[in-house]
């Protein structure tokens, strides 16, 4: 039947009668005893119908001896499709049900008494149409708001959406109460719709759920039972740009995927074009007056913002590499800035206590600023990719969400400092950074009273940015910082082994060629670190640089593209592990 799908079928009381007895002694299928024969063959039969197989389904069910239909709703189907109007009918089997819901109980009989109005009304019987409404419909807790809909409809037949004034309005209308009331009924008087392809979808996403490393949008087979490799995820390192000339603070993958962003405290940021083949090139160099640490783009992917602590507020365009504009001159520090989704107004956060927040349009008319002692300084901030909220840290150890529809606001107040902020695409979570060495995932709207917490990173001192990623923001990368032990650990273990003096003098030839060479590079590998957001522990550490990693961002478009800036004054590209190989 598939709610809306309905074919003739000669009644058999001796099949209704069997399903009452295996409802009552059920035979169960399966290696754990867990199906229901009866409620096994009776969905089967519902998706033979829904997908057109009306006459297996009738096969089916002359086999089996197990009908489809209750013998309620048979009887409600008959009463309803035999042509009369005959509405007492229809309330008294409603009421026969047992075990029905009040609640349910009186949608059902509102939907019942609609239609009865509308044929009322066709056959021009208002007086009664105003009666069922005032004697019966009013009497149901189904809600004002429904009520008044419909006695605005009593006015005019066209209020009420009839077209054309015939019997097959009369059929078509019955036919969508018969669907309406087969979805509002409970088992076993009434299938739920489609509920065969229901139970599959939760077997399959069940399945993906439980795969650490599910990382694509691809349709999974029902032949075999779903399971996927570590080279799902980005754990290779296919490209290293070299560009920049010191520290790299922050790399951002623009909304379609096609571009990345970086910034680095040489006082530049390089917008580089994501090829084809998944390799970049570089596309402009945008050079300021000071580091430069931070990076937004806009929806729309035309517009770049850069600033950093000492740096203003610029807009870039991205196709020319021209600056467009400069934002709030006299404002020296910006920490951080964000985009609405309309790509027309923007909003800035300042670390500065008497600098908050602004917001601004693109020729830089300030719309509205946050200020005050209930706004102390701004160390990240941003806005979610529906608008619907502004996330800001203040103060370290706050998280402050402000709905900008209703301005409803809810602080989050976290025991250690926090050091940075990221949002889901979906814009139901936020993660930030913390620097005692955790990293907190929180919803936005609300429900979830603590946080999902994830170690085994290192942080401590520095701003380490992580992102969520992946197919459908399943996981989550962060950076971590260099521990200077790798290099420490070797003098240490030349001082007890080797000679007093031989030892010092090797010591001190070793640091000079450190210094000359960055040894400490070679010796120590700092790490990237991918989490599932199921998954407290990491599920991939992924080793490359040798400096402290600050940043990391993940390709929207491309689930196996991750992208990691390093303080080593490069950024890693990292793929799957099974399609690409190192440039």
């Amino acid at each position: 039947m598939g709610g809306a799908e309905y074919y003739e079928q000669e009644s058999s009381p001796k099949r209704r009668k069997t399903l009452r007895i295996m409802e009552d002694t059920p035979v169960l299928l399966g290696s754990q005893g867990l199906i229901k024969r009866h409620e096994f063959v009776r969905i089967i039969i519902q998706c033979l119908n829904s997908l057109g197989y009306k006459k297996s389904a009738s096969c089916l069910e002359l086999e089996s001896g197990i009908s489809y239909k209750s013998s309620e709703f048979d009887m409600l189907e008959s009463q309803i499709l035999n042509g009369n109007c005959n509405h007492k009918a229809w309330v008294d089997i409603i009421d026969k049900i047992k075990d029905l819901k009040e609640e349910t109980r009186a949608s059902a009989l509102f939907l019942i008494y609609k239609q009865y109005i509308f044929e009322c009304l066709y056959n021009g019987d208002d007086s009664m149409a105003l009666k069922i409404l005032q004697d019966h419909i009013s009497a149901l807790s189904v809600g004002r708001e429904k009520v008044h809909k419909l006695a605005s409809g009593i006015i005019s037949l066209k209020d009420i959406g009839v077209g054309k004034k015939d019997d097959s309005t009369f059929d078509e209308l019955r036919r969508k109460l018969l669907s309406e009331l087969e979805m509002l009924l409970p088992p076993p008087i009434a299938v739920p719709e489609k509920r065969l392809e229901h139970l599959v979808e939760m077997a399959l996403t069940s399945q993906m759920d439980s795969c650490i490393y599910h990382n694509s949008s691809d349709n999974i087979s029902l032949y075999e039972d779903h399971c996927c490799s570590s080279d799902q995820i980005p754990t290779k390192t296919v490209q290293i740009l070299t560009h920049h000339n010191n520290e790299v603070w922050f790399v951002q993958f623009s909304n379609s995927g096609e571009y990345l962003a970086s910034s680095s405290s040489d006082c530049t940021a390089i917008i580089w074009k994501v090829l084809e083949d998944g390799k970049m090139t570089l596309k402009h160099t945008l050079h300021s007056q000071k580091p430069v640490s931070f990076v937004a783009w806009s929806p729309n992917d035309t517009m770049l913002l850069t600033c950093g602590n000492g740096e203003v507020l610029k807009l870039w365009d991205v196709e020319t590499g021209i600056c467009k504009h400069t934002f709030g001159e006299q404002s020296p520090i910006v920490s951080s800035c964000a985009w609405f989704p309309d790509s027309e107004q923007l909003v800035c956060g300042s670390s500065h206590p008497e600098n908050c927040i602004y917001m601004w349009d693109l020729d830089g008319k300030e719309l509205k600023a946050w200020k005050g002692a209930r706004i102390p300084k701004v160390l990240d901030l941003a806005v979610t990719p529906d608008g619907e909220h502004l996330i800001s840290i203040l103060s370290e150890n706050d998280i402050r969400i402000v709905n900008l529809k209703t301005n409803d606001e809810r602080v989050i107040k976290e025991k250690h400092a926090i050091t940075s902020l990221s949002v889901s695409g979906d814009s139901k979570r936020l993660i930030v950074n913390l620097n005692s060495q955790e990293i907190h995932m929180w919803d936005i709207a609300g429900p979830l009273k603590q946080p999902w917490k994830y170690t085994g990173h290192k942080q401590g001192k520095y701003v380490i940015r992580s992102c969520f990623g992946g197919s459908n923001c399943q996981f989550i990368a962060s950076g971590s910082e260099n521990s200077q032990v790798c290099f420490c650990c070797l003098v240490f273990f030349l001082v007890l082994f080797c000679s007093f003096w031989y030892c010092f003098a090797f010591a001190a030839l070793l640091s000079k060629v450190n210094s000359k060479f960055k040894l400490q590079r070679f010796f120590c590998r700092l790490h990237v670190y991918i989490w599932n957001q199921r998954s407290k522990e990491p599920i991939q550490v992924l080793s490359g640089h040798s400096m402290t990693v600050n940043c990391v961002s993940w390709n929207p478009k491309r689930p196996q593209m991750l992208a990691s800036a390093s303080d080593d004054q490069t950024i890693r590209i990292w793929g799957s592990s099974r399609s690409q190989k190192k440039v």
